[in-house]
């Protein structure tokens, strides 16, 4: 994968490429309002059909079912995470292939895909590097998710982080005084393909594609953390996707394909980093072929083509 990329650089040679369809929501946090001409002039550097969507509040389900239905052999998002989620939930494994661009707050996704957060560079290396990928991911309560939830009290701490990461500092403490008196107020019991429940602190579930631990799509990642200080517990939370956390002495793993968990109270989650809030007893299920994705093989797989 390349640091920079022509934009007129030939197309890739993994996938023919006819008709692009991009769907851009200039309201979200990392796009803005020049994004749509930006990428209409980008895609204009490149020889195939390109038809760029600005999506509009309430008209966003309508303008995403009707990009599907026109069957493109790419379509692009440059959106918040939740629709990004959203376009590749309803592709599903045989809609068109989906190329996620980093226009969200956490961008877990596209980051995992294509290892930036300048959609720009991504969208090049999607179209110069670009090879279709199963995504596999997992589903809880109707959501789908392809990088990781976390279920449990360090979730509560999601929005504090965030509000101090968009430097709303006030929103920041009292979201930061919330999830410390909530923070191990109760556990979360958990079984793993039907196995014995067991008591944690939380649970964080990861996929294929971003695990370290798991070579083939056998299942998601389920963490287990059982430590009893909510700062060492959010800590490990947050490092969840990035650092070898595993070999943490709180922190026991392995794969599984069906998850159950259940507590007192309603269950806080983050689902690819947009907090949620779960019933008491939920499901997580695995998606061994959620969609497909454009995206740059990794290094191993080019090595093998």
């Amino acid at each position: 994968m390349t640091d920079t990329l022509a934009p007129d650089a030939a197309l890739t040679a993994h996938v023919d490429i006819r008709k692009v369809i991009i769907l851009v929501n200039p309201l979200s946090g990392g796009v803005g309002p020049q994004a749509a001409s930006e990428a209409e002039t980008l895609l204009g550097s490149y020889d195939f059909e390109a038809t760029v969507t600005t999506l509009e509040g309430p008209r966003i389900s309508t303008q995403i079912d009707e990009a599907l239905k026109a069957r493109p052999d790419v379509l692009f998002v440059l959106a918040g995470d939740g629709t990004a989620r959203s376009v590749a939930a309803r592709a599903g494994a045989k809609g068109p292939l989906i190329a996620p661009l980093p226009g969200g707050t956490m961008n877990m996704l596209p980051k995992a895909l294509y290892g930036t957060g300048d959609w720009k560079l991504a969208l090049k290396r999607a179209l110069q590097e670009g090879a279709p990928q199963a995504v596999s991911g997992g589903v809880v309560e109707g959501e789908a998710f392809y990088c990781a939830a976390i279920l449990g009290a360090p979730a509560l701490w999601a929005p504090a982080r965030e509000a101090m990461r968009t430097g709303k500092l006030k929103l920041a403490w009292m979201y930061g005084r919330r999830a410390f008196k909530r923070a191990f107020s109760g556990h979360i019991r958990f079984s793993l393909d039907g196995g014995a429940r067991r008591r944690a602190e939380a649970v964080v579930l990861i996929s294929p594609m971003i695990s370290k631990a798991l070579d083939e799509p056998v299942g998601l990642e389920a963490a287990a953390m059982t430590t009893s200080d909510a700062a060492q517990a959010f800590g490990l939370a947050a490092r969840a996707l990035f650092d070898d956390w595993r070999h943490d002495p709180n922190v026991t793993t392995q794969p599984a394909r069906k998850i159950r968990v259940s507590a007192r109270s309603r269950i806080p989650a983050v689902i690819d980093g947009e907090p949620m809030l779960l019933g008491r007893e939920t499901e997580i299920s695995f998606l061994p072929r959620a969609f497909m994705a454009l995206a740059p093989l990794p290094p191993a797989a080019e090595d093998s083509v």
